[in-house]
């Protein structure tokens, strides 16, 4: 990625990340019985973890509700989470007064139209490598995989990397 990307991603300080069509495939599977299934992808939970072991805050932004969503994020100890956000613009304002941090602190991953007014917003714009032309050219950063394959652990690895930590968590994990 770029050297622009690379300095955007130094002041990074927390990372959110859309739910459907970034952290799963983009497909809801729906049985007989009403219930709502995900698939998401452990290496972007395992990313999620190590963004947190290195004080990165994380949070999910999604303009859908559903309890798949809220078990996923319990599960990786994401507290910021944000579910029926229609206006996601608005929600992202809410989100830097209440946590006092300033909008080039704040990386953003996203897959389709809704999530252009944030993207427009953060200091760290990512798209997953299936996003559709506009949220691509308005990102500073494009992932090779796609939503719900990896692209977010992707994303949060070139953060890491960039900011030099990288290295250390792995040495941390691996004795």
């Amino acid at each position: 990625m770029s050297e622009t990307s690379r300095r955007r991603a130094l002041k990074i300080r927390m990372i959110l990340l859309d739910v459907d069509g970034v952290l799963t495939d983009g497909r809801i599977l729906l049985g007989d019985d009403g219930v709502e299934l995900k698939a998401f992808d452990v290496r972007d939970g395992h990313g999620i973890k190590l963004a947190q072991k290195a004080d990165i805050e994380v949070g999910f932004l999604t303009s859908r509700k559903s309890s798949v969503v809220d078990r996923r994020a319990a599960e990786l100890g994401v507290s910021l989470l944000f579910q029926q956000a229609a206006d996601k613009g608005g929600v992202f304002r809410k989100i830097l007064q209440a946590r006092k941090i300033r909008r080039e602190e704040v990386a953003y991953l996203g897959d389709d139209l809704v999530d252009l007014p944030v993207l427009r917003q953060v200091g760290l714009a990512g798209a997953v490598a299936d996003a559709p032309l506009e949220v691509k050219a308005a990102a500073h950063w494009r992932a090779k995989s796609r939503g719900g394959r990896g692209a977010a652990r992707e994303f949060i690895e070139f953060i890491l990397k960039a900011q030099g930590r990288w290295q250390e968590i792995v040495k941390e994990l691996h004795g």
